[in-house]
């Protein structure tokens, strides 16, 4: 009798598949959930609320106009002059999650940043949101400026020092509430004048620098650095306007510039006969200043799908974020390229009328 046999030894019942594959949901369940409460470094930008400059917002249950000029005589509007703006979700004290993350970056009107280009380290949240609120504030009057300075209205203007910044080259020389009045016998009235006052000075030269403090005008000496390219003399300072009229301007619980080009765009339809962009539904964005140069602004993505979604058919975007903008542009959306308030008003003119918008700048679609 055979005490061994070659007999293959019994199989066990075959679980192994089912329980890697349990195992497996297990596994990406938890995951899923560290995901969906883990906070990622990164804050997201959304299309935010959208604001007709020509009509009305809601304060306290009451309809507000966001444009009102009570002692000059105004005109009927029609249609929009849409101002844009772009909602984030997060902060440092309240991070998005990694799963809202990882839907924003499959959504063409979303926008991912790091939060540390968005909330730096040495910003409290109450610090931005200080600054972005003067930003709204400071360009409100620019616009109106701008706005006014096209119509032709004279006005005096005051460029003063608000602060200086930690290693200004004008410390212990320019003071807070000091007035600049002229650098190196060039008058200065605005900020733009200002900052061309000092690149044609250039950097590691002292200027000349004709200051008024406490009523009293005398001039100082100041050596300008090149801070990335500008040449800058180390002041933060604003521009006072003695506008021949009052123009209210109540936008509430929106910061940043970007709205500029829209209100002066706003004003000047008001202060005018006619409509301006014939009744169509037009939007746009970009700071201006006095002189009517339009500037750059930030969430430029958002705001083309914001614009979209608000009804608007044509959108004024600033020639310096065309880079952005093309490529980007929602189905339904024509985009003019503008870099000065008479290109915007050309682009204005055209749509009213309905002439060739061919030749017109254009941030193109592709």
């Amino acid at each position: 009798m055979a005490l061994f046999t070659n007999a293959p030894a019994p199989r066990r019942a075959g679980r192994s598949g089912p329980s890697l594959g349990w195992t497996a949901l297990l596994i990406a369940l938890v995951a899923g959930v560290i995901l969906g409460i883990m906070p990622a470094p990164y804050v997201i930008e959304k299309p935010g609320p959208v604001f007709n400059t020509l009509g009305t917002a809601t304060y306290d249950d009451v309809e507000t106009a966001l444009i009102t000029i009570p002692d000059e005589t105004v005109y009927p509007t029609g249609g929009t002059l849409d101002l844009l703006t772009v909602s984030l979700f997060g902060n440092r004290e309240d991070r998005p999650s990694w799963l809202a993350v990882a839907g924003a970056w499959l959504d063409p009107s979303e926008a991912v940043l790091p939060i540390d280009q968005v909330f730096p380290d040495n910003v409290s949240t109450e610090q931005r949101d200080a600054r972005s609120s003067a930003d709204m504030i400071n360009s409100q009057q620019d616009a109106i400026a701008a706005a006014l300075t096209h119509l032709g209205y004279d006005y005096p203007t005051t460029v003063s020092v608000v602060s200086l910044p930690d290693g200004s080259p004008a410390a212990g020389v320019i003071e807070p509430d000091d007035e600049v009045t002229a650098v190196n016998g060039t008058a200065v009235a605005n900020v733009a004048e200002l900052r061309a006052a000092l690149q044609d000075n250039g950097a590691e030269t002292a200027a000349s620098v004709d200051i008024v403090r406490g009523g009293l005008a005398r001039t100082v000496e100041v050596t300008p650095i090149d801070n990335d390219g500008t040449i800058v003399a180390g002041v933060n300072v604003s521009v006072a306007y003695e506008f021949p009229f009052e123009v209210q301007i109540q936008l509430d619980k929106v910061g940043g510039p970007s709205a500029g080009m829209m209100f002066a765009l706003g004003i000047i339809d008001k202060l005018t006969p006619g409509e301006l962009q014939g009744g169509e539904n037009v939007a746009g964005t970009g700071t201006i200043d006095q002189s009517g140069a339009i500037g750059p602004i930030g969430g430029i993505q958002q705001k083309l799908y914001g614009a979209l979604e608000s009804g608007a058919t044509w959108f004024l975007a600033p020639a310096e974020n065309c880079g952005e903008v093309t490529g980007n542009i929602p189905d339904g959306l024509t985009v003019f390229s503008v870099a000065t308030l008479d290109e915007a008003l050309d682009a204005l003119d055209a749509i009213k009328t309905g002439a060739d918008t061919s030749d017109l700048p254009s941030c193109p679609a592709s």
